[in-house]
This record gives structure tokens, C-alpha cells and sequence, in this order.
């Protein structure tokens, strides 16, 4: 009897150790919008506007020798409903991955949001996170797979990272080939990214600058074919601004794309302007007022406007 409850105090004692090398944190985000909204020549109507809500869960276990697993998986969906974003066939659609890290990096494999979007387009779009009505409609998101993905993020070394992944694209369709770097120093942060699927392909280089109370950033984006097959090269522009004091933030961003080589009449520009107040570091409300003047192609979907009014809150 002594034996065994000796074996079973060891084992509960391993047990413990074991559940304080590991962690797991809940995390996500609800924001959503009231808008008053304008498609083209529709007469302006009333939304309640999800901005990608979202919930997810990460974990860690530290392997021992400075090897430590890893996962993350996220799910978004509509805060206005309820209903999974993407649908329930997707439902851990946002991301999906189980990654070893040590002093080598990390290496990843399964689902995520392509490197090459969050070192460019997403880092410079601070009003609303590149959510909702107002996210970045001319980045050359292409038909690049998010899905089946074997990843490598390297150490951050003296304020540089770099990313590299492929993706496979399953029956009769390409790999995707997914290449992003990073560099922050103090008050200056530079990315540059690189997506390529057979003939489509994209590069974008971004800056963004601190300077005491204003922030700024831009990104140039040359993709080939984003749009369809045959639609040629294209080049687009963005700046960025946020004037910081107190709780309070005003924001400016503009962009240009100019026409794909071989679609007539597809330039477009986007701008909005807004402002955040910030109840807290977790939760805002804000409003902003954009507008997407579309080609006569359409390539954008068209003519569209919004004011809108809202609250996010993390967690």
C-alpha cells in the first residue's frame, strides 16, 4: 500500500509539473458597426455591420532544451448574428496551425493568413484594423491558398524577421509560395512581401514611422494578374495617418490603383477618415466616413460609400 501511494504521489507530482510548462490563453475581439451605407446609384440603406469578430485559443509546451509546441486556432464570426463566418465546413477558418519553436525559429504547419499581407497592407491600416466597409479593397489579395501550409518564421535578429511558406494547392491547382521580412528599429518599421501562385503574382514594400504624437505609414503593391487570368500588371499606392492625444485618434488613409495594363477603365481610389476614442486599453468606439470611387470595369464591385458609427472590444 505504501508502495503504491508513493507511486501515485510521484506521478501526481510529474502531472503538476507537466501543467506548469504548458499555458493556453482565450483570446478574441467583437466589433461591430452601425452604418449608413451606398452601393453605386442604390439608394443609401441602414447596416448593423460585423468588422471580423473573432475568438481563439493558443497554447505553448515547453519541451525542455528550449524546444517548445505550439498552436493556434481561430475562429471568426459574425457578431451581429452569431453565424461562423465563412461557414461551418470553415469553422476554424481565420487560423489553424500547430508549430515547434527553439532558438532556431519556428516551424509551422497548417492554416494562416499569408505573411506577406500582415508585413504590407495590414501594418499601415490603423483606423480600423483592415475590417469591415472600410478594410483595403485595392491590396492584391489574389487567389493565394491560405490552406495546407508548411511554414518557417526565423528569430528576430537585431529587429529583422523573415517568413517563408508554401502552400499546397491541391488537384490541378499550384503551389503558392509566400515570402514576408520585417525590420523595426525605435520609431521606424519596414516590411516587404512577396506571394506568387503559377502566374499570379504580388510584391509590396511598407514603412511606417513614429514621430512623437503622429504616425505614418505607406506601401507600394505591384501585382500581376490579382485580379483574373489575363488582366496583366498593376500598381497601387496607400498612405496612412493617426494623430494621437489622450484617449484620442484621428485617422487619414488614402489609396490608388492605377489600371490593370490590360483592362480598360480599372483605376480606383479608396479614402477614409476617422476617429477612435479609447474607453480603455481593450475597448473604443469610433466612427469614420469612407468612400471607393470604382472604374468602369468594376474591378472593385463598384461605387461605395459608408458613415458609420461603432464599438470594439478585445479580450
Amino acid at each position: 500500500m505504501k508502495k503504491q501511494f508513493a507511486l501515485g504521489l510521484l506521478a501526481a507530482v510529474a502531472a503538476s509539473g507537466a501543467f506548469a510548462q504548458s499555458s493556453v490563453t482565450i483570446y478574441g475581439r467583437l466589433n461591430v458597426t452601425a452604418e449608413s451605407q451606398k452601393f453605386g446609384d442604390d439608394d443609401r440603406q441602414w447596416a448593423v455591420q460585423d468588422n471580423a469578430s473573432r475568438i481563439g485559443f493558443k497554447g505553448t509546451e515547453d519541451l525542455g532544451g528550449g524546444l517548445k509546441a505550439g498552436f493556434q486556432i481561430e475562429h471568426g464570426f459574425d457578431a451581429t448574428t452569431g453565424a461562423a463566418a465563412g461557414g461551418t465546413a470553415n469553422f476554424w477558418g481565420r487560423q489553424s496551425e500547430v508549430n515547434l519553436s527553439g532558438a532556431f525559429g519556428t516551424v509551422r504547419l497548417g492554416r494562416w493568413t499569408p505573411e506577406s499581407y500582415f508585413a504590407t497592407a495590414d501594418y499601415i491600416s490603423m483606423h480600423n484594423h483592415d475590417t469591415g466597409t472600410s478594410s483595403d479593397a485595392l491590396y492584391a489579395f489574389g487567389p493565394f491558398a491560405q490552406s495546407n501550409k508548411v511554414g518557417y518564421a526565423s528569430p528576430v535578429m537585431g529587429g529583422f524577421q523573415f517568413h517563408a511558406s508554401v502552400a499546397e494547392g491541391g488537384a490541378g491547382v499550384e503551389r503558392t509560395y509566400d515570402l514576408a521580412a520585417n525590420y523595426d528599429r525605435g520609431p521606424l518599421h519596414v516590411g516587404a512581401g512577396f506571394a506568387k501562385q503559377e502566374d499570379v503574382k504580388q510584391f509590396a514594400i511598407r514603412g511606417l514611422y513614429e514621430l512623437g504624437a503622429f504616425t505614418i505609414g505607406a506601401y507600394y503593391n505591384r501585382d500581376t494578374d490579382s485580379w483574373g487570368a489575363g488582366a496583366g500588371d498593376r500598381n497601387t499606392f496607400r498612405v496612412s495617418g493617426m494623430y494621437a492625444f489622450g484617449a484620442n485618434e484621428v485617422h487619414v488613409n488614402v489609396g490608388r490603383a492605377n489600371e490593370y495594363s490590360d483592362v480598360a477603365d480599372s483605376a480606383a481610389t479608396q479614402w477614409t477618415v476617422g476617429y477612435n476614442y479609447n474607453l480603455s486599453k481593450r475597448t473604443k468606439v469610433y466612427g469614420f466616413y469612407t468612400n471607393l470611387s470604382d472604374g468602369d470595369a468594376g474591378v472593385y464591385g463598384g461605387d461605395f460609400n459608408s458613415f458609420a458609427v461603432g464599438v470594439r472590444h478585445n479580450f
